[in-house]
């Protein structure tokens, strides 16, 4: 029950996988600080070292990002400040008072080109600003966190405005809607994210690690598969637009180290889709 931590740091804990997490703590009986841009601006270098200083966690899991590719591309210095600068000022902050630090990156690292799946072995080549930013970030970890893991993972969605939400929200007023056929990845739901990362401290492991669900589907697939659990008749058409705002054409990552590491992976996409939808009915 991650007994070699006492006290956890989240910051971005209103997004996705913050919560998520924060919310798989509730159980136990860990002392948990949750701080999003409120409470600490993680690109404020002294706003950070204050916070370690003053409360002294001894594991940090950045979950704050700025994820966006269209909007990184149009903002790119916010998204350079976010991504990596605060993950360089996590990293010497968690360094300061001996923490370890979770970084919680993206398939946008690669260039969507490949034929198989990316491992964690594969050559990063991103080329939109954000993948940028988040590989950037993760050099910043690895340069100067003490002890790091870091995960990626892909098209996840969870608490707040995501592709699921945004799709069900689209089909209580159109008729018909147009979806990639020609992006493909595994959506992977942030309480999935979470399980691995809590797995991955329990057995203290660390380094790079791909956390996805089981699976690959297109945009498209995963639309009519959304529609289909949530009982909607709205039409859902092809379109083809691989790499329409920065996403890239294939972004399907494989979770080598953790079957290396023989740690539990994430369930398929359609049952973790399945377990979202039917928590959001409640």
């Amino acid at each position: 029950m991650l007994l070699q931590h006492e006290r956890i740091w989240i910051t971005g804990a209103q997004g996705q996988v913050g919560s998520a997490f924060a919310r798989m703590l509730d159980t136990t009986e860990l002392d948990v600080l949750l701080t999003d841009i409120d409470e600490v601006d993680i690109t404020d270098m002294d706003a950070v070292r204050n916070y370690a200083e003053m409360y002294r966690p001894d594991c940090v899991i950045n979950c704050a990002g700025i994820c966006g590719p269209a909007f990184c591309e149009e903002n790119s210095d916010l998204a350079y400040k976010v991504n990596a600068v605060g993950a360089r000022n996590l990293s010497v902050a968690a360094r300061s008072v001996h923490a370890e630090l979770v970084q919680i990156s993206t398939d946008d690292i690669f260039d969507g080109r490949a034929s198989e799946p990316y491992n964690e072995f594969s050559t990063p080549m991103p080329v939109t600003v954000y993948g940028k930013s988040k590989l950037a970030g993760e050099e910043f970890v690895k340069t100067i966190a003490p002890k790091f893991l870091i995960i990626r993972s892909s098209w996840v969605y969870g608490d707040g405005e995501n592709f699921v939400t945004q799709l069900l929200r689209r089909a209580e007023t159109e008729s018909c809607i147009r979806v990639p056929g020609d992006q493909l990845g595994a959506p992977t739901s942030a309480d999935e994210v979470a399980k691995v990362i809590y797995r991955l401290l329990e057995k203290d492991a660390y380094g790079l690690y791909h956390a996805v669900c089981g699976g690959v589907c297109s945009r498209y697939e995963f639309a009519r598969r959304i529609l289909t659990l949530a009982g909607k008749n709205t039409e859902i058409l092809k379109a083809d637009s691989a790499g329409e705002n920065g996403h890239p054409s294939y972004a399907v990552l494989d979770n080598l180290m953790l079957r290396l590491d023989d740690i539990e992976l994430p369930v398929s996409w359609e049952e973790a889709l399945r377990a979202y939808m039917n928590k959001m009915r409640r």
